[in-house]
């Protein structure tokens, strides 16, 4: 896929607008593509998306959530989305996709996360939502993160 694929913007934004009644993108007046390429390369919050695999994969990554985590879209494209909290944060970062599978969606999230480099940070006010497709299809998770904060 690549990072401004319209086709997976649908999918995030009518999955987002679906459970929370808001949209993803305030400006409707774009096409899919110019959203698209809005959210990949200028939005201001961190946006990541991963599969169903049963130790799912990062597929997406907008250039935001790349900064924040340290790695490029090839990297993070090729990371269990697990690695990006540390151990210790993995079971209640579990328990949390947990609650989202059973609500399809939770906000107000906050956890500490690791960068490639090892530094942690704390996201802060996260959204993590249920990619359904128009067909129903369960397509994965993903994650709004509109706030960071060192950990000092």
């Amino acid at each position: 896929m690549q990072p401004t694929d319209p086709d997976f913007f649908t999918l995030l934004s009518e999955s987002y607008v679906r459970l929370l009644g808001t949209p993803l993108v305030s400006d409707e007046a774009l096409t899919p593509a110019e959203a698209a390429r809005w959210l990949y390369e200028d939005a201001p919050f961190g946006i990541l998306a991963h599969d169903t695999q049963s130790d799912p994969v990062f597929t997406y990554g907008n250039l935001r959530a790349q900064r924040l985590f340290g790695y490029t879209w090839n990297e993070l494209t090729a990371l269990p989305s697990r690695l990006s909290a540390e151990a210790p944060e993995r079971s209640e970062r579990q328990a949390f996709l947990e609650q989202v599978t059973r609500d399809g969606y939770v906000d107000g999230y906050s956890g500490v996360r690791v960068t490639k480099s090892g530094e942690r940070f704390r996201i802060e006010r996260a959204t993590v939502w249920q990619l359904f497709d128009r067909d129903g299809v369960y397509r994965g998770q993903a994650a709004m993160i509109p706030h960071v904060s060192d950990i000092g």
